[in-house]
């Protein structure tokens, strides 16, 4: 029963990259589908699974946490597309991090997997943009995105 299972997860991780133009389309139902929902997503040979992604934005800035003008110029950015970018979805949740030791600033867009292709297929608008203008900041350096999943557990 556990190689039958870790040959259908391995089949069916395989299935759903090799068929979906993104690494995190919902699968089809399996044998985990009593217990998960049909839009999840399993990982980990079944032991974890996901039905939400998320788009973060991040980058380093200068100074002190309290003082930094760079941090407060990308707070000003994040204000003025924060309604667009919640927009991308009706159940997005937006984070923000920032960590004071390591001047980093994060910006994490999560949506249903479900909203996530859409979004994808729209290029996470706004993010060509707010990217655009966020490295014209004085003081930010190392401007990235990266996909992951984000799961509340």
């Amino acid at each position: 029963m556990i190689c039958t299972m870790k040959t259908s997860v391995a089949s069916l991780l395989f299935a759903t990259v090799a068929t979906r133009t993104s690494a995190f389309a919902p699968a089809s139902r399996s044998a985990f589908s009593r217990n998960m929902s049909a839009n999840t997503v399993p990982l980990a040979n079944g032991a974890m699974s996901f039905d939400r992604v998320c788009r973060e934005w991040r980058c380093k800035y200068t100074g002190d946490k309290a003082t930094s003008e760079s941090l407060e110029a990308i707070s000003k950015l994040v204000d003025e597309y924060l309604p667009e970018i919640k927009a991308s979805s009706s159940d997005a949740t937006v984070n923000r991090l920032v960590c004071g030791a390591c001047l980093d600033f994060k910006l994490m867009t999560t949506v249903p997997l479900n909203d996530f292709g859409p979004w994808e297929e729209k290029g996470f608008a706004p993010e060509a943009e707010f990217l655009e203008k966020l490295k014209a900041i004085e003081g930010v350096s190392q401007v990235e995105t990266q996909t992951i999943t984000n799961m509340v557990i």
